[in-house]
């Protein structure tokens, strides 16, 4: 079962550190767009950036 689990998974996540590091991107982009309303473009500047920061430094990596 844990195979089966885990085959399943990878079907979604092949990189697991790109995985948490877009998941911490995207949370830091929530929360600033939570904390700072007024501003929407900093947090989707955060977003973009972020993103882009973490498949530029797994593809790095690679």
């Amino acid at each position: 079962m844990m195979i089966l689990l885990r085959e399943l998974a990878g079907l979604f996540v092949d990189d697991g550190a790109l995985a948490l590091a877009t998941l911490a991107v995207v949370s830091l982009a929530g929360t600033l767009a939570v904390l700072m309303p007024d501003t929407p473009l900093a947090a989707g500047a955060v977003l973009l950036f972020g993103c882009l920061a973490a498949l530029v430094s797994s593809t790095c990596r690679r």
